[in-house]
């Protein structure tokens, strides 16, 4: 397809992907953002986020691909506008839809625009709302599309350039037709339908992801209780075709910036409609209650946590990100130090953020660190480094040789054998 210019709002994790990977298909792309420190760092030749290959295609295409703070040098030349913004929470479980809002307001001016593309998470029915806004700011011309990111943190250029789907929401044929284009090069099916169906695909899916990690998390109770091994019982559900293995897997918990907000915003869609939808209510409530199992397997150990030196190995929500937002790992630590407990931790990668419990923890470069005298030791997330570790040393770091695995990470015989009080999710 021949050249076109894009305007991208948004130089978060699904903008500056978009972004990236348009030029890299051969479009002309200005990223736009409101942070003049992101468009600052992004401006010098570095990435604010970490995403593999990232950083890599940006530089490939320093040519194509600009970033600014300016609307006007954004627009100019744009063909394709697309919606890349956060939508948090609300206070009330809704979406906020304020920055949403914001970019299709500020588009009054943009003639020149053939399509508007929404990338953003959003409730079903905001297309029917952008639309009207269109209509209102003089762009009746411009094509709306949904067109959904179904993007994993950590492998998000690889989802974005070989995906399962392209899902085209279109209240209008040619631009959906034009946005198709824009994928040239990429060779996936596409699924056309219309605007308030591809919404909905969106918080389908994660919500559908979510319930097989719960699933997963409700089954592992169930076998600790009843001595099974979910490991043996999952790794032979998964081989049902019908069923699958692809996140069937227990933990301590799913976060990041996808499942835990999409899945309660669907939820309080629904409630807005009089429906309660009861599965996904409890899709919801086991995650929360998983978070906090952890505590529960440490009082089993050491009893009373007041003063006890806890370590918490992994802070991202998933190995491969630095990102911490919804992390069950700020839960984990959140309760620990509500129980006295004195909590230290360590991530190749993430940071405390302000105004966390991370503000309480002491973060260490190195796990042998962050084991140096502890009373247990919580693996979190995991991170290939954990599997690697020699956990002989860390047996002699630690004042007591408590651990519980909150990933199913490590071969139970061994660290039991190496002298570790070893529990891990669901199995005996």
């Amino acid at each position: 397809m021949a050249e076109r210019g894009i305007a991208v709002f948004g130089a978060g994790y699904i903008g500056l992907v978009t972004g990236a990977c348009l030029a890299e298909l051969g479009h002309r792309v200005v990223v736009r953002d409101i942070n003049p420190e992101r468009v600052r760092i992004l401006r010098a030749g570095d990435v604010p986020i970490h995403e593999p290959g990232l950083g890599e295609m940006i530089a490939r295409n320093k040519e194509r691909l600009t970033f600014t703070e300016d609307l006007d040098q954004a627009l100019a030349g744009a063909e394709v506008a697309y919606v890349c913004v956060d939508t948090p929470p609300s206070a009330s479980g809704d979406a906020d839809l304020s920055r949403v809002w914001s970019v299709i307001r500020s588009l009054t001016n943009a003639q020149g625009l053939r399509a508007v593309v929404m990338k953003s998470t959003v409730p079903v029915g905001t297309g029917a709302r952008a639309r009207v806004l269109l209509d209102e700011h003089g762009l009746s011309h411009v094509g709306y599309v949904s067109n959904p990111e179904f993007t994993a943190e950590g492998r998000a250029v690889t989802d974005f350039m070989s995906p399962d789907r392209i899902v085209i929401g279109q209240d209008d044929a040619t631009a959906g037709a034009l946005v198709v284009a824009l994928h040239t090069g990429i060779d996936a099916p596409v699924a056309t339908m219309d605007v308030k169906s591809a919404e909905m695909v969106k918080l389908a899916s994660n919500a559908l992801l979510a319930t097989k990690i719960s699933f997963a998390n409700e089954i592992a109770t169930l076998c600790e209780n009843t001595g099974a091994d979910v490991g043996e019982v999952l790794g032979a559900v998964g081989m049902d075709h019908r069923l699958g293995a692809h996140f069937l897997r227990p933990g301590i918990g799913w976060g990041g910036s996808c499942f835990p907000k999409d899945s309660e915003a669907l939820r309080q869609m629904a409630s807005n409609t009089g429906f309660h939808p009861q599965l996904l209510t409890a899709v919801i409530n086991v995650n929360n209650i998983q978070k906090r199992r952890a505590v529960q397997h440490l009082k089993d150990e050491l009893g009373d946590l007041a003063g006890k030196d806890i370590a918490l190995l992994g802070m991202a929500f998933k190995p491969g990100t630095d990102d911490m937002r919804e992390a069950p790992s700020t839960v984990l630590a959140g309760r620990l130090l509500a129980e006295g407990a004195q909590v230290r931790c360590w991530d190749p990668l993430a940071r405390p953020a302000a105004g966390e419990p991370w503000d309480s923890v002491t973060r260490f470069a190195t796990p042998q660190q962050a084991l140096d005298g502890v009373d247990a030791v919580v693996i979190v997330t995991e991170w290939p480094e954990l599997a690697r570790l020699d956990w002989t040393e860390a047996h002699t770091l630690m004042r007591t040789p408590v651990m519980f695995d909150g990933r199913n990470l490590l071969d139970p015989a061994r660290l039991r054998e190496i002298g570790f009080r070893y529990t891990s999710v669901g199995r005996p």
